[in-house]
């Protein structure tokens, strides 16, 4: 909670691309880079791009002195943006080679706003934009600017005219929603600049702005008495929502032109691929940080529409996301590319910081789902997870029904023998008594001698015999053997105890489950798990494959999720 000498504000930008930057190069920057780095700072409240619709009708675009974008961002303490939390990104070594050359082709006016207390007016039905259920909701914006006259009575004098009349009649226009009024931050004051005050009124799409009611709150005798007698200088500019940042990049759309190259981070944390470099789908990697401090790295791909339905795909424990890469290949393919695509590192993959919660359940992990979610501002999707990501997907289904909207467990178990502990705690010694460290890093991993045991239960005999698969297996090896070994320690937590029997047979939602028949006893013990859930779902047992099916058969798997989903 702020303190009682926070001061509130907003950051409030104007842009405009000079002539030459690329219209899609502008847009990838900004909602994959920019715009992101800011919603992760913790006092960054929200962020919002408006473009105008006040432009010229012979213009398709703004000029320097009318820019044609705007940014505004909610700041919980305007003095944290003179803090090096904020300001190193905006220099080297944080901000990168991209946004450098980005900003070079950009007129950029930035300015700080302070709130004024007890000065916001709310309608009735107003909602809040940075909510994720309210994404898509569009949103139109008058900001009106104000520089007075000179002499203290001024400031009283236009305070009084909006707390006494103007926000009375203005409260009356059709689709207001709401009204926010702020003043040039100490932090601008301080270089100089001119106090302004600022009344930002927003209102739905289709509004009354321009009509009769709007006309009447602007020409009272009062109001012509506040323009005569106390104000200077007048700016009004009108503007539509056009894109709500979160702190995950998640705008595909920008990378399906030919104007996008790819791009990375300075510290390789996200990166970009346009669709022409990327077998005609964009892509991005990057992360997303649990409200525990843990950071889930994330790849996001497929169709371009941000409207487009998301699936999210859940791992077994040991792995990272790569073991969905042949099915995503498939699925994408089958479905013509109508969904995007959500895959993640779930946490354990990685050591856990100290903000963490060491206790991880699957329920947690059920939660970092909805954080996945909310991070790409999706209100819903679907969940396909195996092994412990399949119990995380029944979980979810179970726990977020208003967000799941269909889950996939594969090879999977609706509770947590009794002999899990056990065996997992077994499994840990191995990895300890083994010894081997990261060689870049020198933590402790999972090592070798765990890896090969792991593998050879999860791949059935045909596999290894199958020379088409010897990478894949490998690969899933290499997963095994470099998993931080805290890490697995941590996030193996999940299957020592859960159960999720009690709550299986009042789900009315969509589900099924999908299992190799080569996992051992799995079939059998997943055909009650399908008969118990709801009224009964299907089970898919996929021929040759054992505990990971989607990497010895993605295409079958595929083929059952693309028609499961429909």
């Amino acid at each position: 909670m702020a303190s009682q000498s926070t001061t509130r504000g907003i950051l409030y930008v104007t842009m405009q691309p000079k002539e030459g930057l690329p219209t899609a190069q502008f847009h990838d920057w900004y909602n994959n880079e920019h715009g992101p780095g800011r919603l992760r700072l913790s006092f960054c409240r929200n962020g919002f791009r408006y473009r105008a619709k006040d432009l010229p009708p012979s213009s398709s675009t703004g000029t320097q002195e009318q820019p044609e974008w705007m940014a505004i961002y909610d700041i919980e303490d305007m003095d944290m943006l003179t803090k090096d939390v904020y300001t190193k990104l905006r220099k080297a070594p944080v901000q990168s080679q991209r946004e450098r050359d980005t900003m070079k082709q950009i007129h950029v006016d930035r300015r700080f706003y302070d709130s004024i207390k007890g000065d916001e007016w709310k309608a009735d039905d107003f909602k809040v934009l940075e909510e994720v259920q309210n994404e898509g909701e569009g949103n139109a914006m008058a900001a009106a600017f104000f520089s007075l006259k000179e002499g203290k009575d001024k400031e009283e004098e236009l305070s009084k005219w909006y707390h006494e009349e103007h926000m009375a009649l203005l409260s009356k226009v059709p689709g207001w929603r709401r009204t926010r009024r702020f003043v040039t931050s100490y932090l601008d004051l301080q270089d100089g600049r001119e106090k302004v005050y600022l009344a930002l009124h927003e209102f739905a799409p289709q509004n009354g702005l321009g009509g009769a009611e709007f006309g009447q709150a602007m020409s009272t005798d009062w109001a012509k008495k506040i323009n005569d007698s106390v104000v200077k200088s007048r700016v009004i500019r009108v503007y539509n929502l056009y894109y709500t940042f979160g702190p995950a990049p998640r705008d595909l759309q920008s990378l399906t032109s030919s104007d996008t190259v790819p791009a990375e981070s300075t510290d390789g944390a996200t990166k970009t691929y346009p669709a022409s470099s990327n077998s005609n789908r964009p892509a991005i990697e990057s992360f997303i940080t649990t409200p525990d401090g843990v950071s889930l790295p994330y790849r996001l791909e497929g169709s371009a529409d941000p409207n487009a339905p998301l699936l999210v795909l859940s791992n077994s424990i040991l792995v990272e996301y790569g073991i969905w890469d042949d099915f995503v290949s498939n699925f994408l393919q089958l479905t013509n590319n109508k969904y995007r695509v959500l895959r993640y590192n779930t946490r354990g993959r990685t050591a856990l910081p100290s903000s963490a919660d060491k206790d991880v359940t699957v329920e947690k992990l059920a939660g970092d789902v909805v954080t996945v979610m909310d991070a790409l501002r999706a209100k819903t999707a679907s969940v396909v997870g195996v092994s412990l990501g399949g119990a995380t997907a029944l979980c979810a289904g179970l726990m977020y029904p208003e967000r799941i909207t269909a889950f996939v467990g594969c090879d999977t178990n609706s509770f947590a023998p009794e002999s899990n502990p056990k065996a997992w705690g077994e499994r840990i010694a191995v990895a300890e008594k083994e010894g081997l460290k990261s060689s870049s890093t020198s933590e402790p991993i999972v090592g070798e001698e765990l890896a090969e045991a792991t593998t050879r239960r999860w791949f059935v005999k045909e596999s290894y015999e199958d020379h088409g698969l010897e990478k894949k297996i490998a690969s899933v090896k290499e997963m095994v053997k470099t998993n931080s070994l805290e890490g697995f320690k941590d996030g193996v937590k999940a299957l020592y105890q859960y159960d999720f029997r009690d709550k299986m047979g009042a789900y009315k939602g969509k589900g099924a489950f999908l299992v190799g028949a080569g996992d051992g006893v799995l079939p059998k013990t997943m055909k009650g798990i399908a008969d118990s859930l709801g009224s009964g779902v299907e089970l898919k047992v996929v021929d040759k494959a054992g505990h990971l099916p989607m990497v010895e058969q993605p295409k079958e798997v595929a083929e059952f999720v693309a028609k499961f989903l429909g």
